[in-house]
């Protein structure tokens, strides 16, 4: 199983190491040019931010009750996107799809003419994006869409109301944006969210594995 954050740990090393990389740049940091350092600075920065939320969500998902199966950070194949992690209760009625954010503290996390913002930021497109994630992971897993519950995990920022239901009309689905301290209690109050394990959800997460390789490795 992976570890949570894996693929943006690396990817932040990788734009941190070309923001610091070539001797022209650091001939033009010498002139005072140095707007490519920022940029490439401000991504790594992105995604080191990134890891810690998906770090933080990882470590929440550790204490669900006896038969939760997680896996984290998975490639979905013929897609150039990853799953940060997927929870499958004990019941085995569906996967639950996690997406993990760490958006500004200072800011809250509101609904805005059915739009999600943090604070002034419009951040609905990155809702958007995660329904066809989603979309795109039923797809491969060869299971109808409905089977997938997509929950956007928020840490540092203050979720309104704890919990915004969002549709994404094109996807004719909810995306559920969740405040990091509602998470457990709302995976482990769905329905098959406490109880022994079924034999559906042996076979959802062996689906899973043979299905959704770690993100990175080879397939």
């Amino acid at each position: 199983m992976s570890a949570a954050g894996g693929s943006t740990a690396r990817e932040a090393a990788r734009l941190h190491a070309q923001a610091r990389r070539g001797w022209w740049r650091r001939v033009l940091r010498l002139f005072g040019v140095n707007a490519v350092d920022r940029r490439l600075e401000a991504a790594a920065v992105r995604r080191d931010q990134g890891r810690l939320g998906e770090e933080w969500t990882a470590e929440l998902l550790t204490r669900l009750p006896a038969g939760w199966q997680v896996f984290h950070d998975l490639a979905v194949p013929g897609r150039r996107f990853n799953v940060d992690h997927v929870a499958i209760p004990p019941s085995g009625n569906g996967l639950v799809v996690l997406d993990s954010k760490k958006w500004h503290a200072g800011w809250p996390t509101t609904l805005v003419r059915g739009r999600v913002h943090c604070g002034r930021q419009d951040r609905h497109e990155q809702i958007v994006k995660f329904a066809g994630y989603v979309s795109g992971a039923a797809a491969a897993l060869g299971v109808p869409a409905g089977m997938l519950l997509p929950v956007i995990v928020v840490h540092g920022s203050l979720v309104d109301g704890g919990r915004l239901d969002v549709p994404v009309p094109a996807w004719e689905r909810t995306v559920h944006v969740l405040a990091a301290d509602r998470l457990l209690a709302a995976l482990t109050g769905m329905p098959g969210g406490r109880g022994p394990v079924q034999p559906a959800a042996l076979d959802l997460a062996a689906r899973v594995q043979d299905t959704l390789p770690v993100y990175g490795s080879a397939a």
